[in-house]
């Protein structure tokens, strides 16, 4: 086992048997001992890429800030809509620095400290303690503007702000003390955003993820088609215009085309298993499964605008 296999497995068993004993950060955290995304998987996002990508010297090359005179930011605050690339870009961060990448998904550890009110001393004892241990890690905070955030339904005006703000200003705070911790959040809301995040010694670095379409719309369609044909292990799309599909229609998001990709191929699984003849993929197919999704999108409840769009 060599040294980074070490590091990896001494992350992975000292986050679980902290996270088994602390029920809101087992529900709301996940851990990869070794993340692989690297700028080939990112789509685009060259301002935002150059940015956050550089941040891993933070951690490899301290020395190059102490030469200039200055200090590495406590934190970088990544803002853009749900599914451009913010998670990606935060794990293609911990690739650079060589650390483990730990995501918190913050609405749901919200939801979880309420729910576990009297563990909240002791969560933030364990958090600390564990952390201090922990080989280099990125940490991630997801949708720091927990209060709007859909995977809590969005606009939530019943949670008790004050106390969940005090416990989620030192949670993050005893993120970033560590000097072995890089530390990034993400918001789809920056306009409701509190102002206690960005504070110095939080986020203190704005890095705006907003996707040039359809260009980057298009990179990252062909970066996830090829890894699809390469986990298939044979050819799966013939002709298809992934930039006349995207132009026709603006609102889905990188995350949701790449979802559209997938639809793609799963409706020919379907039909395969019906032993229907198949084709490859064609441009006609995608198109099919855009006019669903401009179907169902009026059907269903959209989210109040917010944050940076495409």
């Amino acid at each position: 086992m060599n040294d980074s296999e070490i590091q990896q497995e001494r992350a992975q068993n000292l986050w679980n048997s902290t996270a088994r004993k602390i029920p809101p950060l087992e529900r709301a955290s996940h851990l990869i001992p070794g993340p692989s995304i690297n700028e080939a998987d990112i789509g685009g996002l060259e301002a935002a890429q150059e940015e956050v990508l550089t941040y891993a010297c933070a951690m490899t090359n301290p020395e190059v800030y102490d030469s200039w005179g200055t200090f590495p930011p406590s934190g970088l605050l990544l803002l853009g809509q749900a599914g451009s690339g913010k998670a990606l870009l935060a794990e293609a961060l911990a690739t650079r620095a060589k650390s483990s990448f730990l995501r918190i998904d913050v609405p749901r550890l919200a939801l979880e400290v309420i729910h576990h009110g009297g563990q909240v001393g002791e969560l933030l004892q364990a958090w600390s303690e564990v952390l201090g241990e922990m080989p280099p890690t990125t940490v991630f905070f997801h949708e720091l503007e927990f209060l709007q955030a859909e995977e809590i339904g969005g606009r939530r005006s019943d949670l008790p702000l004050g106390p969940i703000m005090d416990f989620l200003g030192e949670f993050t705070e005893r993120a970033v003390t560590p000097a072995h911790t890089l530390v990034v959040g993400s918001t789809s809301h920056p306009d409701t955003l509190r102002p206690a995040f960005v504070r110095p010694g939080r986020f203190e670095r704005v890095v705006e993820v907003t996707p040039i379409y359809p260009d980057d719309v298009v990179k990252a369609l062909t970066i996830h088609a090829a890894a699809a044909e390469k986990r298939a292990g044979r050819p799966l799309f013939g002709e298809v215009d992934w930039a006349d599909a995207v132009s026709r229609f603006r609102d889905p998001s990188i995350g949701d085309w790449i979802h559209l990709m997938h639809s793609v191929l799963r409706r020919k699984a379907r039909l395969a298993c019906a032993n229907d003849a198949i084709d490859l993929a064609q441009t006609e197919d995608l198109l099919h499964e855009v006019e669903l999704y401009r179907r169902t999108r009026k059907r269903l409840p959209r989210p109040a605008p917010a944050g940076t769009y495409i």
